[in-house]
């Protein structure tokens, strides 16, 4: 059987119900507490299913006993087919325990056939809770989308960068590089050709030469800042270890690197990362730290590569780990992160300050990461 009982028609309803009479009592409930609505009646699993199948109503209301399926049963087939959609009972036979326990399986609400004044408010609770359920989802959902968005951008953005980088450096190193040394084989050449018994030209073209010399080692510093070429030939432990030496000249702190890899020469992604968040770090201990000893380790785990870099300092607190504004920290988070990584930080006062990042040494991220890359380019 399959009739419809039709009114304003505002809010679908599908009324699984065996007994004509109570359909109209339903009905008349509903009509009586003034809603628009289309009331589409059902009498039998097979046609609750086909018709759940053609389209998920707005309501559903449901008599507990019927010949060919209970209740619980019932429930179970609408939240499998349309999980969002207000259930509601409408049983002249639901005693309490019963009617607890359909709470419990997720039925929105159970009213008496004895007391279908509720109906009508009841009714509208669970719409208004559907629609702001709805709300929420989809708040939730755009943010999803959002944030993937942003996570995306991020992913390009740290690609072009690292990609501007190497190709300034390269510049700077090559052709910078090579012009100097171009200058200076020919200020050579004229200095040999210049009177010997001019000595203030001599002394003149000695330093330039010098000049020049020093402008040479700037333009390499400049250029292994810019990206260090051992990350990319020699791979990240040497890169680390050159790094490390760096820091410790330049600070006077002692900077030492533990490791029982031999190879560390992985894919560029992931050796770019772990260098900058260890460059990070190292900048952070040279701000915050006043630490005058770093131990660095490196290692592999269960698929992932680990970066620990500890210090014998002050100790970072809570708030300063939590810190929203502290660029160096989030940058070392979300480099991590695009990589599908993670990163811990610890410390306590005059204990010291750990930061362990953790990245796979195969990640889907870095896979994306590239097809968004390639699809930049085309």
């Amino acid at each position: 059987m399959n009739s419809a009982v039709r009114a304003k028609a505002e809010i679908d309803i599908l009324l699984l119900e065996d007994s004509c009479r109570d359909v109209e009592l339903v009905a008349h409930a509903l009509r009586r507490g003034g809603l628009g609505f289309k009331v589409e009646h059902v009498d039998s699993k097979r046609a609750f299913i086909q018709r759940l199948n053609q389209r998920a109503p707005d309501l559903i209301l449901s008599d507990f006993s019927l010949p060919t399926l209970d209740g619980y049963t019932a429930l179970a087939i609408a939240h499998k087919k349309c999980p969002e959609v207000p259930f509601i009972f409408v049983s002249g036979t639901l005693g309490e325990e019963t009617a607890i326990e359909t709470l419990k399986k997720g039925a929105t609400d159970y009213v008496l056939k004895e007391r279908l004044v509720r109906l009508v408010p009841s009714v509208q609770r669970a719409l208004r809770e559907a629609r702001e359920r709805t709300g929420r989802r989809r708040a939730q959902e755009q943010l999803r989308r959002s944030h993937k968005q942003l996570r995306t951008l991020s992913d390009y953005l740290q690609y072009v960068r690292e990609e501007e980088q190497i190709r300034i450096a390269r510049e700077v190193h090559d052709e910078l590089g090579q012009s100097l040394t171009g200058l200076k084989l020919q200020l050579t050449w004229l200095a040999s050709r210049l009177p010997k018994r001019s000595k203030p030209l001599h002394e003149k073209a000695r330093s330039m030469a010098a000049h020049i010399d020093e402008t040479i080692q700037v333009v390499r510093r400049i250029a292994t800042e810019l990206r260090p070429g051992v990350l990319d030939t020699a791979g990240l432990l040497a890169a680390l270890e050159w790094q490390a030496n760096a820091f410790q000249t330049q600070t006077g702190i002692v900077c030492e690197v533990k490791t029982q890899m031999k190879e560390t020469l992985w894919d560029q992604d992931l050796n770019t990362a772990f260098f900058r968040i260890f460059q990070e770090a190292l900048t952070n201990i040279i701000r915050h730290a006043k630490a005058t000893k770093v131990e660095v380790r490196l290692a592999e785990a269960r698929g992932q590569v680990v970066l620990e870099v500890t210090d014998n300092g002050r100790g970072i607190s809570d708030a300063e780990i939590h810190n929203t504004k502290s660029i160096g920290l989030l940058g070392i988070r979300e480099r991590a992160a695009l990589l599908g990584g993670t990163v811990r930080i610890k410390g306590g006062r005059g204990k010291g300050t750990a930061l362990t990042a953790r990245i796979p040494k195969t990640s889907v991220a870095r896979t994306r990461l590239h097809s968004h890359e390639n699809s930049h380019h085309r």
